[in-house]
């Protein structure tokens, strides 16, 4: 919590040019309610905040995400197939899901591709979407995580496409630049 505190004391410096502030990392041992104060002063401070919440944590970090740091975004998401009651609840406020299947692959969420449950999560209607999460570290940059997505998955052309609407409707762009990026598509 000190050094979230820190960093985010230094992020306020910069709050022109920063929208939002995260929790990130290795989520195994460390549940969101550590740092409930530090996203308080953050949405104090007019910050949006998302959340690293249910890739290798439970489901309960999403809960903690949702409710405790009140987030806008989770990021991963992928165990919350093992809630139903979470999984209604992101499918009916439509909470955005940023979904890194490459990353979930290396870090051993699931063994292979062919197991990951992205398709499953759009046909449970979840606002579901595909990142590259530190390509540079777990390989696979956005483009890459569509191609073997589409390719193992069977994805079909509507799905990647409302992968990729997903993607801008979650985006933090103003609503206007939302709708003319998704007329584009």
């Amino acid at each position: 919590e000190k050094s979230a505190f820190e960093i985010l004391d230094q992020a306020l410096v910069h709050k022109n040019k920063i929208v939002a502030v995260g929790l990130d990392s290795s989520e195994l041992d460390h549940p969101p309610r550590k740092f409930e104060r530090v996203f308080k002063k953050a949405i104090e401070k007019g910050f949006l905040t998302v959340a690293h919440a249910g890739e290798e944590g439970p489901p309960e970090y999403i809960w903690e995400a949702l409710n405790l740091l009140k987030v806008k975004r989770i990021d991963h998401g992928v165990q919350c197939f093992h809630d139903k009651k979470l999984v209604q609840k992101l499918r009916d406020e439509q909470i955005p899901l940023t979904v890194c299947p490459l990353s979930n692959i290396k870090l051993r969420v699931f063994n292979k591709l062919e197991e990951h449950n992205l398709k499953k999560m759009l046909n449970k209607e979840l606002m579901v979407m595909i990142n590259s999460d530190d390509p540079a570290y777990f390989g696979g940059y956005i483009n890459q995580n569509f191609i073997e997505c589409q390719a193992t998955l069977n994805l079909s052309m509507k799905e990647v496409k409302d992968l990729i609407v997903n993607s801008f409707k979650s985006s933090f762009l103003k609503e206007e630049k939302k709708r003319e990026w998704i007329s584009k598509l």
